[in-house]
Order: structure tokens, then sequence, then C-alpha cells
């Protein structure tokens, strides 16, 4: 029997394009194919479990709508599923005079997407939230939690196959054809037929997508592994929730920062590093063929001549726990390295075109016979419902 519908990848996006899906047209023949042995395993289950705000997306992005929108809507699931959040708030530190500039424009930004409550904060303001933080100037935004990703995760993916969706673990795509009716999906295991196929494969969509290409894609996944700390038990009442810099303008990542998870303790991070290998949780994790498709790809080449200084940096403090404990003590003079334990450590999925933009919305392509989610990185899992919704409204219109 051919079937409607295969999605390629079961992490939260895949998982919630399938749910959405299935709410509108629960009878559509849907597949789901991980080649992992559970779903959620890499981005899903590796990141920090905000519940981000939407404050940080340029206005009227795919990003914004999406992550602004899937806040509602994840806060609504978890609702109705019983499933444990807490909003937290958090707050944004200027560390110095030359950030408040930055600051105001995230105000601005904020208040142009439609968040609620945010308030400038002063140092004896914030450390009413805080009382261990120090800054020239901060920002209060009420509409932040945290959540343990991996238990919605597993939510959607009940949800799905009792609605009807086949989950395939332990099973890699490694062929796609695409025919005039139907396009072929090979596996490790078999060959199927579908109408659509989706791809929601994240640090291998871009592989995934150039399956069903002659003509080379002109982005690339460069995988970026973000490294925690995590504060020794003692040392955790000097962080009560969520306490954050202002990002660097000109880098698509947040900066170290300080996360209370869902699931207990405190993290601190992330670094920003490339990664050797695109599943590359640990330092010194190397797949050389992954590297030199990186390393040979023109736009990370303008990227690395970009950003060599940061990225030094970041390469520093990632071998150096004293330079990771500098970056933590702008925001808590108080941490000393010796309350910093070893982490956890996550791989985020940054899109790369050919000119070197390290793409900043989300992107998603599309035929007749495949939709590719080629960029998802942060907020993804915030946004997973409403990508979710994106991705099937656009997959309906051939049923």
């Amino acid at each position: 029997m051919a079937l409607d519908v295969i999605i390629v990848g079961g992490g939260i996006v895949g998982l919630a394009t399938a749910q959405r899906l299935l709410e509108v047209k629960p009878d559509l023949q849907i597949a789901l194919f991980e080649k992992e042995n559970m779903v959620s395993l890499h981005q899903t289950g590796n990141n920090s479990g905000v519940i981000h705000s939407g404050l940080y997306y340029k206005p009227g992005s795919l990003k914004a709508k999406n992550c602004i929108e899937g806040y509602h809507q994840l806060i609504d699931f978890c609702d109705r599923e019983s499933i444990p959040y807490e909003l937290t708030g958090k707050i944004v530190v200027a560390s110095t005079h030359e950030q408040r500039s930055q600051l105001e424009n995230l105000y601005q930004r904020g208040q142009e997407n439609g968040l609620e409550g945010l308030k400038k904060l002063s140092l004896a303001e914030m450390q009413e939230h805080e009382p261990y933080v120090t800054g020239v100037e901060g920002m209060w935004v009420p509409q932040t939690g945290i959540v343990d990703y991996r238990v919605v995760a597993a939510k959607l993916a009940e949800k799905i196959q009792q609605a009807g969706c086949t989950i395939h673990l332990n099973e890699q795509v490694i062929g796609i054809t695409k025919g005039i009716s139907y396009s072929i999906v090979e596996t490790v295991k078999g060959v199927y037929e579908t109408k659509l196929v989706i791809n929601c494969a994240g640090l291998y969509s871009d592989e995934v997508a150039q399956l069903s290409q002659r003509e080379p894609l002109d982005v690339r996944i460069v995988p970026f592994r973000g490294e925690y700390f995590k504060l020794r038990k003692e040392k955790e009442y000097l962080v009560k929730n969520l306490i954050y810099p202002v990002p660097d303008p000109n880098f698509p990542f947040l900066g170290v920062h300080f996360t209370r998870m869902m699931r207990g303790g405190v993290e601190a991070g992330p670094n920003a590093v490339l990664a050797f290998k695109k599943e590359g949780y640990k330092k010194l994790g190397v797949d050389f063929k992954e590297l030199w498709n990186t390393l040979t790809w023109p736009g990370f080449q303008k990227v690395a001549t970009k950003y060599w200084e940061t990225g030094l940096g970041e390469m520093y403090r990632s071998f150096s726990k004293d330079a990771f404990t500098k970056a933590l003590q702008v925001l808590i003079p108080e941490i000393q390295e010796q309350d910093l334990v070893e982490g956890g450590a996550g791989v985020r999925a940054q899109a790369c075109d050919r000119n070197g933009g390290l793409l900043d919305d989300f992107s998603i392509i599309e035929d007749a016979k495949i939709i590719n989610i080629l960029n998802a990185p942060s907020p993804a899992a915030t946004s997973s419902l409403s990508i979710g919704k994106t991705v099937a409204s656009m997959a309906l219109t051939r049923f």
C-alpha cells in the first residue's frame, strides 16, 4: 500500500508535523522514519529546555511568527496533556554601557513582536529577581519558561501512533526518487511509495534534501557544539531562574547564560564551537568525511574568515574552564571555577549558504513531491507545534 506522507526525522518538529497533519486529515496514511532507536535523541533531547518568548527575532520573520504562536500552542498542549512546565520569566543583562543601546533595541523588538510585560530594570531591580547578578541595566521578560522537551516529544509520539501514524525506528532513509504520481523512498530496511516526503532530518536535513535533487544545494548544515557546565548542588542558590546576556547582534547565538532546568539543576553555557562531526557531542569526536565537507564548503570558509576571532574565543573557552568561568562571572561575579561541574552538550544544525550567510530565519523549501525544512535552529522546540502547523498547511494542498 502506498503511503500519503513519509516524514524523515523523529525530532520534535517531525513529530509535531505528523500531529498537525492528522488533526486536520485523520485518514492520511503517514509513516515517520527515524534512524535512531528512539525519537528526540539529538537536538530535541539535548537542548536547554527553555520556552522562548520570541524576544530576539526580526518582526515578521518566520522565527518571530512561529515562536510567538508556538509559545502559546506549546503551553496549551502541556496544559491539556498534563506535562510539567514553569513560566519562570528571565532577565536579560547589559553588562557594559555600550550594551545598553542593544538592550534598548531588544526591548523595542520585543514590543513589536507583541510581548507583554517587558520591563527595563536597574541593577537593584535586577537583584530583586536574581540577587547575585550584576550589570548596568537589565530587562525582565515574563513570557519565558522551562520544560523538558523530551517529555513533550514522547507525548507527541504517543498521540500520533494512537492516530494511526507508524513510527519506524532504526530505519535510516538512504534514497529518494521522485516520480510522477509517487516518490520512492529507500531505507536501510526496505522500499516505500509515497505521495509526499517531508524532510525534518535536522542535522542531516541538507543530505536528505540532496537525495532528491540533481543540482547541488546552495545550503549546507554546519554543526556547532554547545557545551554546558552545571552548578554544584550547593551553589544552585546563585541562580533562581534564567539569566541571559545581551547577545552579539552579528552572531546567531545567545551567549553563555544560566538556566534552571525542568529536570533539576542549573546549567551554565553554552559556548558555540565548530563540531567535527554532525553528532559531535564530544570535543574529540571526529568524522573526517563530515569535517571535510564543512571545511571545503565555500560558505563556511567565508564565515571562518569573518568570525575567526569570535571562533577562537569560543574554542579557547571550550578547552579552558578558567576562561569559561570568567565569561560566567560577567553575569554572576561570585561564580568560581570549582563551582562548575561538567555538564552535557548539544549540537545545533546551523544552515550556512554558499555566500557565507548563517541563515537566521527558518528556511523551508518545497516542490510538488517534497518539503524540506532546511533550517530550524533555536527556537524550533518552542516553535515546533507552530512549525508543524505551517508545514501541514503546505502539505495539505496536495490532498
